[in-house]
């Protein structure tokens, strides 16, 4: 079976919605969810979006935080075109009916609460409560759900992307993507003229993550897999504080709490971020996750504490009433005690390289969002730069598209999913036995703090686990969970191949063989090139 749309959307979060909504009135749009509609990273975002809305800020300031908290790695033209979007785009989301939270001046006036997260100088983190990320993805959604010109595919998981090479064709452009319906349990073909890629990041290579199960690398490994060049994978940000308890699976505790005082103590109830690093507990998060880590393993703890019990009660009740409510059920009260944190998986600041339009190496295919490499977040993603960046570059995305619109060609006829020679599993065991070791060697080998002989070890099996799953790919039928843990290995490889390549610490990236940044030279990115990069793109460069 086959459809065909103008544009073809992968990923229903902040990205994707955004995207969909600005392209509506001038596109045929295809949104595909792999699971439900607001099951994705956006859904489950805490602290909110930064922004330069007060007066007493500036674009200056807000650029030049995120250039140190990107620890000499960012591209600055991006991050200025990011910065001085921002308040664009907030401006779309209240025109859209996003309910940010106000609060009231000392003259009687109304104005958006602003609260300060780590790295920031200033408050200029824009938000819906504690529950941001909620707010934004159910009001995009319900927008969506209301476009007629915007068809919503629940549970539809891409398998890969269909090109002009694999088809044959003289040039190489992305043509559509063949997408398995989990509840039909057939394989579709899906035409578009444009594809993007706004399919989140890879938090799930990783034992402990504060991301939902959908995150596991998709569009990096399929573009990968299509021949695009891919970036600074070895940069994972692990968020500091994820509530440790057996059952709470992967809760953050908004980096906001911090912004509004609370303080990370030892088991003994000492405070020690004063000793890491001078702004304490509102150091970026690179710094503050090393710290937590360095204690517990000092100390031998299973977790550190994050106390904002010294505040007022109903401060804390109005202001992190998600966060309030959810610890309550864990049996934590944030007004009265300390709650167990630990560092987990929280995002991806590489991925598939773009220029300011969202355009990858691939013509006619795109990626937005936490799947792209911008050049915005450098070393270290500065706390809600992610929001922004997924909603300026969905504007920018948009508008390249519906300019190359009128001039493009109807993609050509796609053959049929081939399933001749494969067969159902009968050993789902294997998927289920690598999925899980998959994530604990990158844990214990490819985290935190690294050392190259942890990362020649991650190497080695992660290259037996892809021969493994490439056997395993060629003979039985796709599924699920085969597609999503083909995609993580690929992508765990990158981070791995990325991590051995760079002989420095710098930002998100610690290894104990070189724990100081190499200042001896210009910082470099990690870029990753397929071996049949010029054969497939040939030069000069599409763009």
């Amino acid at each position: 079976m086959s459809l065909e749309f103008d544009v073809l959307i992968m990923g229903s979060g902040a990205a994707g919605l955004s995207l969909a909504l600005h392209l509506a009135p001038s596109a045929r749009v295809a949104v595909l969810a792999k699971g439900e509609l607001s099951e994705g990273s956006t859904f489950y975002a805490q602290g909110g979006i930064s922004a330069v809305l007060d007066a007493d800020d500036s674009f200056e300031a807000h650029i030049a935080d995120t250039i140190d908290a990107g620890a000499g790695l960012c591209d600055p033209d991006t991050v200025r075109y990011t910065v001085e979007n921002g308040p664009k785009v907030i401006a779309w989301l209240i025109e859209r009916g996003v309910p940010f939270t106000r609060e009231k001046l000392d003259d009687g006036s109304e104005a958006y609460h602003l609260t300060r997260e780590g790295g920031h100088s200033a408050r200029r983190v824009v938000h819906a409560a504690d529950a941001t990320g909620r707010a934004i993805e159910t009001t995009l959604l319900d927008r969506a759900r209301a476009e007629a010109n915007i068809t919503l595919l629940e549970r539809h998981i891409a398998i890969d992307l269909i090109t002009g090479q694999k088809l044959g064709l003289r040039g190489n452009r992305c043509h559509g993507a063949y997408v398995l319906d989990r509840d039909a349990g057939r394989v579709l073909s899906i035409k578009a003229r444009f594809v993007v890629l706004a399919t989140g990041g890879a938090g799930k290579a990783y034992l402990y993550t504060s991301n939902p199960d959908a995150s596991t690398g998709d569009g990096i490994a399929m573009a990968w897999r299509a021949g695009c060049r891919v970036a600074n994978m070895e940069f994972v940000q692990f968020h500091p504080t994820c509530l440790y308890h057996p059952e709470a699976k992967s809760f953050l505790l908004t980096e906001a709490l911090r912004g509004e005082g609370a303080r990370l103590l030892r088991p003994d109830g000492t405070r020690f971020m004063d000793d890491f690093d001078a702004r304490g507990e509102l150091a970026p998060r690179d710094i503050v996750a090393r710290a937590i880590d360095h204690e517990m393993k000092r100390l031998g703890a299973e977790s550190m504490f994050l106390d904002i019990s010294h505040r007022p009660a109903d401060f804390i009740q109005s202001h992190f009433p998600t966060v309030y409510a959810r610890c309550l059920e864990y049996g934590y009260d944030l007004t009265r005690e300390p709650v167990p944190v630990v560092p987990a998986a929280h995002y991806t600041c590489g991925g598939v390289v773009t220029d300011h339009h969202g355009r990858t190496d691939l013509e006619g295919l795109y990626a937005i969002g936490e799947t792209a490499f911008t050049g915005l977040h450098g070393a270290n993603r500065m706390a809600s730069n992610s929001l922004l960046e997924c909603l300026v570059f969905s504007v920018a995305a948009c508008e390249d598209i519906i300019r190359r619109l009128p001039g493009s060609k109807p993609p050509p006829e796609l053959p049929d999913w081939d399933e001749s020679r494969v067969v159902d599993s009968d050993e789902m065991v294997v998927i289920s036995h690598n999925w899980d070791e998959l994530r604990r060697f990158m844990w214990d080998y490819v985290g935190i703090v690294r050392s190259t002989k942890r990362m020649e070890r991650a190497k080695h099996r992660v290259d037996l686990l892809a021969q493994e799953i490439d056997d395993y790919y060629g003979h039985f039928k796709v599924s699920n969970d085969l597609i999503e843990l083909r995609n993580l290995t690929q992508v765990a490889d990158m981070i791995i191949r990325c991590a051995r390549r760079r002989k420095e610490s710098r930002g998100l990236h610690y290894t104990l063989d070189y724990p100081r940044p190499d200042d001896g030279r210009e910082p470099l990115n990690t870029v990753l090139v397929p071996k049949n990069f010029a054969a497939l793109h040939g030069h000069p460069h599409w763009r």
